[in-house]
Formats: C-alpha cells, structure tokens, sequence
C-alpha cells in the first residue's frame, strides 16, 4: 500500500475504507523533464496526484507565449476533468523531473460513484471551493453549517399582541404573565412595538395614567426581518440600527420577534459582548476599551469559518456605533441634524475587518454657523486615533478643511473633479463614491451623492478615465498563467483586490447604482445584466478569497508572527496549501478576464 497524503480535498470527502482503496489501488511513475505526461485529445487513463516536482498545463490552441495556463505543483493533482470528459482538453508537461501517483480511471470512476461529494468536487465553481476552504479552516467550536445556516425562522417568538384599545395597565399585565420583555400594539399604522422600558418611562417620568391606550407609547418605525434570512444577518442588522429585538415580517404581517439573547443561543459571545460594551459606554475611556476587543472578535469569527461577507457586515457595523458614540460625545447635539460624518474608502464600503486608516469627511447644511467646527474637527480625529483608527497618510480626514464642507461647496468640488479628470481628481471622485454616513444628518450625504451621479454616470468619457486605474496593476501571473512566486510573496491588494473594486466601482457609476459594497454592487449588476450571475458570483468570491489570506497575514503581525511573509498585503504562495494555491490560480484568472471585460467596454484599450 503506498503512502500518500490525503488529508486535502477532495480526498477528505471519502471514508477511511475509501482512502484505502486510494492507497492500495495507486502506482508511482516518474518524468523526465519535457515529458508529456498527458497529451491534448488523449483519453484521460489516470488522476495524477503530484509527488515530487513542477507540470504545467499547455493549451495548444494559442500561442506559443499564451499557450501555458496552468501549473502544478507537490500535492496538486489533473487529469480527472481529462477522464470525466472523455479525453483530455490540454497538454501536461513535465517543468522538471518529476515522481506522480496514478490513480487508474477504473478506481477513479468506482470513488466518484460510491462518494458523490468526492465527484461534485470536480464540477464546483469557485464559489463551492471557497466554501471548502472555509470549511477547512474551521477550528472546531460552532461549525459553518450550525454557525451560518442558521434561519430567523428557527429561533423566532411568537409574537405577544395586544389590540389598538388595550391600557398601559393590560400590557403590563400581559408581560408579567407571559415573561416577556415586550409586545406589540395592532394599531391604524400597523404593527407597534411596547418594551417593559416603554411602559416604565410612561408611568414613571411621562406620569402616564394606567388606563391610557398603550398604542400612544408604542413605536412604529420597527426594524424588520424576514423568516428565510440568516441568523447571523440579523446580527448585523440589530448593530446596525442599534437595538436589541426584531420584528419578523411575512406577507406583510408580523409572525415573530426575535430578541439578541436568542441570536446568542447560536452565536459566540464575544459578539455580543464586544457590541454591549460599545452600546453601554458611558465614556471615551470605556468606548477606546471596547474598541480594542475587536481584533478578538474577528479572530473568533475566522475560528469558526464565518463566511468573510456576513464577518465584513458585522465588523462594518460594530465600527460605524464605535465612531457615532465618539461623535456623541464630542458634538454638541445642536449641531447633529445639520452635519453628517461620513466614512470613505473601505470602511465606506463595508470591507474592512480590522481598523484601518481613517479615511473620513464632513458636510454641513448650508445655513449652518458652527464657529468652532474645525477646532472639534481636529479634536474628533486625534479621538478617533485613541480609538485605534490611525491617521489617514493623504490626510482624508475631517481635520483636513479640504474634506469639510455644506452641501453647496461639495456640489462644487465634484463638478471640479469631474471637469479636470486628473489622478488626483478621479481618486476623489472614487473615494466620495464608497462614502457611508455614521452619524449626524444621511440626507445631507444622499444630496452630495445624487449631485456625483448626476455629473458623472452618463460622462462616457470621464467613465473611462474613471475606470482606466483598474487596469494599473499587473496581475501576478506569470506570462505561461501559472502563480508569481518571489521570495517576498505577491501584493494581493494590488494584484487582486484593487482591480475587482475599482472595475465593480465604475460600473456601478455608470449604471446608478447608490449601493457602496462591492459584492452588493456585484449582486445589483447581476440584477442589471451587465454582468452574468455565474460571473459576478466568482468575482464576489475571488474578492473573498483575496480579503481572506490579506486578513491572515494582518492578523499574522498582530500576533508578531513574522513566518507569513512580513508585509500585509503580500501572500507568500510557496507558504499556501495546495487548495490555497489553487483557488489564488483560479481567482486571479477571473481577475484577468474582468479587466479584459472592464477594457473593451470603457474602451480602455485605445487609452
């Protein structure tokens, strides 16, 4: 029996009985350097799993400097697509002498029977391998099926109602007798919502009489969710809107609520307490401690393969109270309905996990005297930089005057970028593109926002200087399409994540789209049909899979870890897995094809 490693997919997906079959049913073979292993047309006779040395995958179909599109290395394995489809597609050379386990097609064929999962492994997109590597990477605890596919459905209450006549006396009875902590008003306006809280302050400070209608204390603006969404969404949502329960809403009509200590039976803690912390900070001090908790919570959402878009929501959300408390603190009340802190750059998109540079503005309504805002300006960064957001190198920041201003004044700064169309413009034009509102006044970034669309999406030239930057960085393949490897590791920022945001940013310029996350702005242009679903979907993918080993390698630093390649944004591919390795291949390959995409339909071929 020979001694193969089969601890990597798809191997994992047969049984120990099956994985001996593997061992005691494989050959060794060795070839010499040049050697074709598997010719293009041949009849696919084995699976080849990679002992020792380098294969490449040659297309013979193109040219001799485009003809190679793959590469193979130790632990990589080809041919099966070579057997399921009758005959082999490409050519298989030997790069260097090298040692392959045969696995025979007969064997082959009998596993893929007897294990579909070990079969529809060879017919997964990106998306299903990432998912796998998600899955893999899982340290025990909660596992992704429990963690993530968790429903609203699940875990909801039913709903505690009383009608439109009901007293403030009725409901507290109710909820004493029912042990809850609130109920709904079936009011004119629809559906209210009553919290002992409520019901407290009615009494007590408002001097409420106990007959009165409990519907005058209710509140009918209420955050709803719907019974097939996940779990963990409503984790987000509830951050986000700052509140401890949701409405369930099924054909317009209440079915549920659900409250946080219920999405904690599911959850880990630390979410829960991190966002408390945050909710119940009565001070900087105890806010700047609840901030530094977040590096814990990303590690223990990654632990337990949180699919990185729910993880980037949560985050995303978590950083948004952390700035409006600070902001609470800092800013006088009067002058909160007539200004709006706004959040840019990947923050503004919601795709940053640990704290980043601060890359932030402010507009002011129009007929606002705020004698003193650059002084509380000055003073809400240096705050922001005890909460752990450095800096901003550009100095996109809100004690740089250049990035405060009323409504008028941006009106005029877009209609100056968009009139130059230099680097310096368009990188402007970009970053006020990913803007997000975290307190004050929103409508007063909705009009900045309506004033760049108005300006810029139908400008067919400005949309091409505007998208020409996504085409700036080479992406790390190598000329033959197999992975760069230099000692120092490639920029995967630049090579990969850079290109997907930027080129999704221009189409969703070019199309209206008001939506600042890329895979948001990926899910609208599938809607839109300016890209094919199965194609936005990868792309959507390929950016997870690049934000993820971006992230592995910035927690690396925090840890002091200095064995995962130094610099953060640079992934050392000889320190991958062959799975990692092969999905990096595959996701830079979409990334190639999506700027050839993004250079015919801006014409950026003729710039």
């Amino acid at each position: 029996m020979v001694d193969v490693d089969l601890s990597q997919p798809p191997f994992t997906f047969l049984d120990d009985e099956g994985r001996a079959r593997v061992r005691s049913g494989i050959d060794l073979a060795y070839f010499d350097r040049d050697e074709i292993i598997l010719e293009a047309g041949q009849p696919g006779e084995f699976v080849f799993i990679i002992h020792k040395g380098e294969v490449a995958e040659l297309d013979t179909t193109l040219p001799g400097a485009r003809e190679r599109i793959g590469h193979y290395t130790h632990g990589d394995l080809f041919g099966a697509i070579s057997i399921l489809n009758g005959k082999s597609r490409y050519r298989f050379r030997a790069e260097q002498e090298s040692l392959c386990y045969l696995l025979p097609k007969a064997l082959f064929l009998q596993l893929c029977d007897d294990y579909p999962a070990f079969a529809e492994f060879f017919r997964q997109t990106l998306a299903h391998k990432a998912r796998l590597l998600t899955e893999q990477r899982a340290e025990g605890g909660v596992t992704m099926a429990g963690f993530m596919l968790a429903r609203v459905s699940e875990c909801m209450r039913q709903p505690l109602c009383v009608g439109p006549a009901s007293t403030i006396a009725e409901a507290v009875a109710t909820l004493h007798d029912s042990h809850a902590d609130s109920l709904l008003v079936n009011g004119e306006q629809g559906a209210g919502m009553v919290t002992k809280t409520d019901l407290l302050n009615a009494l007590v400070l408002e001097g409420r009489e106990q007959d009165s209608p409990v519907q005058a204390v209710a509140h009918f603006e209420l955050v709803t969710v719907t019974p097939d969404q996940y779990l963990f969404e409503v984790l987000v949502v509830m951050t986000r809107h700052k509140v401890e329960r949701v409405v369930v809403m099924e054909q317009d009509a209440p079915c549920g609520v659900v409250e946080l200590t219920d999405v904690l039976s599911y959850f880990s803690s630390r979410s829960y307490v991190v966002s408390l912390q945050v909710a119940q900070a009565d001070s900087l001090e105890a806010l700047a401690a609840a901030s530094r908790r977040t590096p814990e919570l990303v590690r223990a959402l990654m632990a337990q393969g949180v699919k990185l878009r729910f993880a980037m929501g949560l985050l995303a959300a978590l950083n948004g109270r952390i700035m409006n408390k600070a902001w609470g603190f800092l800013i006088d009340e009067r002058y909160h309905g007539d200004s709006c802190l706004m959040v840019m750059g990947s923050e503004g998109r919601g795709e940053q996990i640990l704290k980043t540079d601060q890359d932030n503005g402010l507009i002011l309504a129009d007929d606002l005297d705020w004698p003193d805002c650059a002084e509380q300006m000055q003073r809400l960064t240096d705050t922001l930089i005890e909460l752990g957001y450095p800096p901003c190198p550009g100095n996109i920041m809100v004690s740089n005057p250049e990035w405060v201003g009323s409504v008028t004044q941006w009106r005029g700064r877009i209609a100056r970028w968009a009139a130059g169309r230099d680097g310096d413009s368009l990188m402007k034009l970009a970053i006020l593109l990913d803007s997000h509102a975290v307190a004050g006044n929103p409508t007063l970034l909705e009009q900045v926002r309506e004033e760049l669309f108005e300006r810029c999406s139908r400008d067919e030239i400005l949309l091409s200087y505007f998208a020409r930057p996504a085409l700036r960085f080479s992406t790390p393949l190598t000329l033959f399409g197999s992975l760069k490897k230099p000692q120092h590791g490639i920029d995967i920022k630049k090579g990969g994540i850079f290109p997907i945001v930027h080129g999704v940013r221009a189409m969703a310029l070019e199309r209206g789209i008001r939506l600042t996350s890329t895979l948001e702005r990926l899910d609208a242009l599938a809607e839109d049909g300016r890209l094919e679903a199965r194609f936005a979907e990868d792309l959507g993918e390929a950016l997870s899979l690049f934000t993820q080993l971006r992230l592995e390698q910035q927690l690396a630093r925090l840890d002091g870890d200095g064995s995962k390649g130094g610099k953060p944004d640079r992934v050392v591919v000889q320190e991958l897995s062959s799975l990692e390795r092969d999905l990096l291949r595959e996701a830079l390959h979409i990334v190639k094809d999506f700027k050839q995409r993004l250079s015919h339909r801006f014409h950026l071929e003729y710039s």
